[in-house]
């Protein structure tokens, strides 16, 4: 299921666009592990042996980011990371957060 979302590319948002309905969000939330869903975001601690690892990972997704054109919040600890994704012109969540959220599942596995 988080196969087709790994596949596809986050796109810009256009004036007037609107958040996910909750069951839309929900639906998405269904394809990803280990993600809660916030009020208007979603969000997922990542564990590691080390900060070394940690950053790693941290730069990992600066990368990805970077060229998906859609940035999460990150809380950065010795062992552990928080990502937590929401679309800021939007009010919530949008289809973005959940594409981004699935690459970085992908990159935490690699």
């Amino acid at each position: 299921m988080t196969a087709d979302l790994l596949l596809r590319h986050c796109q810009a948002c256009k004036t007037g666009d609107t958040a996910l309905s909750a069951s839309a969000a929900s639906e998405l939330l269904q394809r990803l592990e280990g993600w809660t869903l916030q009020e208007k975001s979603i969000r997922k601690t990542f564990a590691f042996k080390d900060y070394y690892q940690t950053i790693a990972f941290v730069n990992a997704i600066a990368w990805m980011t970077h060229r998906e054109d859609h940035h999460p919040d990150l809380q950065v600890g010795y062992n552990r990371c928080t990502v937590e994704y929401s679309t800021h012109s939007v009010g919530g969540l949008s289809e973005n957060d959940f594409i981004c959220a699935a690459k970085v599942d992908a990159l935490y596995q690699s």
